[in-house]
This record gives structure tokens, sequence and C-alpha cells, in this order.
């Protein structure tokens, strides 16, 4: 029987479809926006799955649009009420319910302080929405697992589309068109090796780089919340820093390998993983012969890790079921966090 997280990950495909047709004369208003504001800086509030979205974002933002891009703690805005200097600045905020206090009140401080709000976010009528100048509906409808999926990818497609307009970047905005057929190939991915390698599974680390981190961010938290697994995600660049002196014989390490630049470290990684004992599931491309789980590529390298994300989820969802939990409901968690 399936989850519903696994059914509403396999819907992501339709949901980007339906985001294509409704969303973007909104993403080429708001596009038209940061094209004449041309900001120094950009800032983005979010947490949970939707800061990993939010770091997509900007790693796309700082190599497409060379402008830097940062991760606003909430809580110098709304605790210490901090004099931001925002002036004309973009505050984007990305959320699935859109309720959270501190996210919502965040928005509004920065608002009447001047900077460009925009609130990408999944629900209709949300009280984010109403403290943003602009909204972008991500469209992915009611989502009932309390473990996001399809609100994720549709984050994560907006933001791609979002950068593209930006930027007037034809190559990436085709890229986009042809997506959701290649997320219906994602999904059909047989990563059944991962669930017999991590069925006993207590501990493990993610690795990822560049916009390949926060899908490791993300698959880390899935972990976490769907099968209870002390998942750990790192960039490929700092587990030499400190965190490889847990690796013993047979530690499990997740490694996504998506295309680009960091691609070439990632593999290196995952071999000198391998000599010192390591159990290593390599995600990579069909083209890297030592994979053991293989990534859809899609027309455009910056989309890639929406199609790893997507192929995780489905296997994810299985996991979680192989060790005998319910995917749909983590235990102490809700599908709306308040915090303040």
């Amino acid at each position: 029987m399936n989850s519903k997280m696994l059914d509403e990950a396999l819907a992501s495909a339709d949901v980007v479809r339906r985001q294509l047709d409704i969303l973007e004369p909104r993403l080429m208003e708001v596009a038209e926006r940061l094209r004449r504001s041309d900001p120094r800086v950009v800032l983005t509030v979010a947490r949970g799955s939707s800061d990993h979205a939010a770091s997509y974002f900007a790693y796309l933002t700082m190599q497409h649009a060379g402008v830097p891009v940062a991760s606003l703690p909430m809580s110098v805005v709304t605790l210490h009420d901090s004099p931001m200097q925002v002036k004309g600045q973009p505050a984007l905020a990305f959320s699935q319910s859109g309720q959270s206090p501190d996210l919502v009140g965040s928005l509004q401080k920065l608002r009447e302080r001047g900077a460009l709000s925009i609130a990408l976010v999944n629900a209709q009528d949300s009280p984010l929405e109403q403290a943003c100048e602009y909204t972008l509906p991500l469209s992915a409808g009611a989502e009932l697992s309390v473990a996001a999926t399809k609100s994720f990818i549709a984050t994560l497609s907006a933001s791609a589309r979002l950068v593209a307009h930006w930027q007037r970047d034809a190559q990436l905005l085709q890229a986009g068109a042809t997506l959701p057929d290649q997320l219906d190939q994602a999904a059909r991915q047989d990563w059944s090796v991962a669930i017999e390698a991590l069925r006993d599974c207590q501990r493990l680390m993610v690795i990822g780089r560049g916009t390949g981190f926060a899908i490791a961010q993300e698959a880390a938290l899935k972990f976490k919340e769907t099968s209870a697994i002390q998942a750990e995600a790192f960039s490929s660049a700092e587990v030499r820093h400190g965190p490889m002196a847990l690796v013993d014989d047979h530690y499990p390490m997740l490694i996504f390998a998506t295309r680009g630049a960091e691609q070439a470290s990632l593999l290196t990684l995952a071999a000198d993983m391998r000599e010192r004992g390591a159990r290593v599931l390599l995600a990579a491309p069909d083209d890297v012969a030592e994979r053991d789980l293989t990534l859809t590529v899609a027309d455009h390298p910056a989309l890639d890790p929406i199609l790893a994300i997507q192929s995780f989820y489905v296997m994810a969802a299985s996991l979680a079921q192989a060790r005998g939990m319910d995917p749909d409901q983590p235990r102490h968690l809700s599908k709306v966090t308040r915090t303040h």
C-alpha cells in the first residue's frame, strides 16, 4: 500500500506542469522588479525543508546573477528587533504553510524597513502572503503527509525559473519546460540497493556540494523524519575537516554527485571513503561507471538536483516502510510548525 508521502512525491511532475502554466506571469513580473532594483544582496528567510530550498535558490542566484545571498536568522528581526539596513534589497520567504509567526513577523518588519518582500508559499491566502508585496504561489496543492515532497520540488522549480527569468537565461528556461517529463523518469529510477543498504542503519552522512548540497540537506532531514536515522549533511569540501573522523568500516554515506564543477571532487571523495572502508552509496549520472544509484539528468545541469531529490523521495518512502515506520506520521511532528 502506497504512503501519502509516496503518492505526493509521484505527483511532482504534474505539479511542475501546472506551475509552468499558471505561475509564469508572476515570475516574469517579479524578475522584472528584481532587474529594476539591481540588488547588492538578497536575503532568504525559511526553516526546515523550505530553508533547503532557499539554499538551492542561493546557489543559483550567486552562480548566475553574481549577487551575494544571505540566510537571515529570524530571531535577529523578531526577538532582537535589529535595525536591519535592507531598503531596496529583496527578502524572499520560503514556506509550505505560510503560517509560522516568526516567518510572517520577519517579512512584515523587513517590508516596513523598505525591503522588496517576496513569498514563495504553497498554501493560499496565508498570513505570509498578506505580509509580502509579491507572492509566488507554488501550486503544489494540498500536502497531507507530514514529510514535504511535492511542495519542496515545486519550490525548487519556481526558484530556478525565477532566476532564469531574472537573468533572461533562455537555456535554463527551455530546460525547465522539459523538467516534468524528466521528473517522471527520475521517479522510476531503481534505488532499491539503498533500501537494502540502509534498512538497519542508525547513522549516516549525506554529502553534496554546490546546488547539490541543498539536496543533501533535504535528504538528511527526510532520513531523520521518516526513518529515525541520525543523518547529517555535509559539503564534500567540509568532510575532511573533522566529520571524517567518524568514518569506520561500513560507515554509510550517501553521496550526490550531480553534474557540474563540483562533481570531480565528489567522485574523488567517494573513492577515498571506499578505501577507508565506508559503505558508500554513490548517486551519479549513468556516465559514471562506479555509481551505485543512477541520477536522471535534466536539459540544464542546474536542474539536476531537482531530479535527484525526486528519486530520493521515492526510495525514502519505501525505506521508512521497510524499517516498520509510517512515513506520513513521523514521531513528535506535525504538518504546520509554528515558531516565535
